[in-house]
């Protein structure tokens, strides 16, 4: 799994800029759980060559009283998380007594650790950062957030404090959990998790044993169906087979990122009777954000009047309107509804996020997209493409080339994804396009004439002129 990375200091200095440029957005990927707001903030970033998860906190501090109290022990938690930590400090207000109870706070949590000098920009940075020796945490990194000075330097730093990166997936730490497909089983707490992965490993079983898995509490359980192999990777915390029924209420955002990251498929929980929330758009958006092919899985759809179950598609199709490409299934996990056939719309979008697509094709079906809807006016000149690739997979990575191709406006994109996804079939996995834009073959072209061509080339000149003269 990616590393996750900590943000962690007092309150003001600088650490959401930080997150911010990191990420790339100014809300990338916020998660907003239970027990995680004001101060927990994740996102995926990629720096230094590494991906890695950052998480935001809002602040260590003295205060333990009220909202205060909540936030520091958020900052705590997101440490533990973490497999490094960054303290930021503010070089323009210089060293305070809460810069030295947070080192002396984090100097017993036993992580890497490297200490960032914020807000250097126009300073000396050796001369900003000498006071900052003094916490016993290294040699402090100078860095300005907000104009993007310093970071790669002080991220490499914090991958070189780190063990080496595993070079197998986290899922096949023993070599079981590389069989078959990997289906990572997420949702928000009490939405039937638990009952939907022993549902799935209770009927027709033939070989299933639990095992330590990816880390953060995220398990892999092998097990075989109809003759194919799978691991499900579960979130809801199973442990043993004699304790596979517990209901489990804590829900870790790290351990969601963990499952995603080492699965092929995501099947995403909702429960039918609370709708869809502003947290299973999040919990959706990590999924289609790391590029996993996905399966909706509406649960405790038994039981509801027709009125009710035309209001929960209405809210699916406003809330979760991203989501054209995935199949969405209607189940009952306690009495094993529809759940048989989420296993088949797992494999069937894995096989489509894997799929060789040919340059042939690709260009056919471009050219047919084109055809039927030519490509909008930009700045007074036609868009024109000519020809697509594959450009990766798992997703599907379609790569286009032409005139202005990188101009192509987001509505004749999305259209073009669409009819990607339509005549290839590739449902139940995201297809990203990338656009580029072809040089001009006769470019340059003159600087590699003969002498004697460029003679002839200005004689041929000359009397075009010469006549154009005759003629007025």
């Amino acid at each position: 799994m990616d590393p996750v990375v900590a943000l962690v200091g007092r309150p003001n200095v600088g650490k959401s800029t930080l997150f911010n440029h990191l990420t790339r957005s100014r809300d990338a990927l916020v998660a907003d759980f239970p027990g995680l707001t004001r101060d927990r903030q994740y996102g995926r970033a990629r720096l230094a060559g590494r991906s890695f998860i950052v998480v935001d906190t809002g602040g260590l501090s003295d205060d333990r009283e009220g909202v205060e109290a909540g936030m520091h022990e958020q900052a705590l938690q997101a440490i533990d998380e973490a497999d490094a930590v960054v303290l930021l400090v503010d070089g323009r207000a210089g060293m305070t007594a809460a810069d030295q109870e947070v080192a002396n706070q984090l100097r017993r949590c036993g992580k890497p650790l490297v200490v960032a000098v914020n807000k250097t920009e126009g300073l000396d940075a050796g001369v900003v950062g000498s006071e900052f020796h003094s916490l016993g945490l290294g040699a402090p990194w100078a860095i300005a957030a907000a104009h993007g000075q310093g970071i790669t330097p002080l991220l490499e730093q914090v991958f070189a404090e780190l063990p080496p990166a595993a070079e197998m997936d986290p899922a096949a730490a023993d070599g079981h959990a590389a069989d078959g497909t990997r289906v990572a089983i997420i949702g928000r707490p009490n939405v039937g998790k638990s009952t939907l992965v022993n549902r799935l490993l209770g009927e027709d079983r033939v070989l299933v044993y639990d095992q330590p898995g990816t880390t953060r509490d995220s398990i892999s359980v092998p097990f075989q169906r109809d003759g194919k192999a799978y691991t499900l990777i579960d979130t809801a915390g199973v442990r043993r087979r004699s304790r596979v029924h517990e209901t489990v209420e804590k829900f870790s955002v790290i351990k969601t990122l963990a499952a995603i990251d080492a699965a092929h498929v995501v099947i995403v929980v909702l429960d039918a009777r609370e709708w869809v929330t502003e947290q299973d758009a999040h919990i959706v958006g990590h999924a289609v954000e790391a590029g996993r092919g996905l399966v909706v899985a509406v649960n405790k759809w038994d039981g509801l009047s027709p009125h009710e179950r035309d209001e929960v598609r209405r809210t699916l199709r406003v809330k979760l309107g991203f989501l054209d490409f995935a199949e969405i299934h209607f189940i009952s996990a306690l009495h094993g509804t529809g759940v048989g056939l989420l296993l088949e719309a797992a494999d069937q979008a894995h096989a489509a996020a894997s799929r060789d697509l040919s340059t042939r094709r690709l260009t056919e079906v471009l050219e047919g997209a084109v055809e039927r809807h030519p490509p909008p006016l930009v700045r007074g000149r036609r868009i024109k493409l000519r020809y697509a690739h594959q450009g990766g997979r798992n997703p599907p990575v379609i790569v286009i080339h032409g005139n202005q191709a990188e101009r192509t406006p987001r509505d004749y994109r999305r259209y073009l994804a669409n009819t990607f996804r339509s005549v290839l079939e590739l449902q139940g996995t995201p297809v990203r396009l990338e656009f580029r834009t072809t040089d001009n073959p006769y470019e340059g072209r003159q600087n590699t004439l003969t002498p004697r061509q460029r003679k002839r080339r200005k004689r041929l000149e000359r009397h075009v002129k010469k006549n154009a003269r005759g003629k007025r």
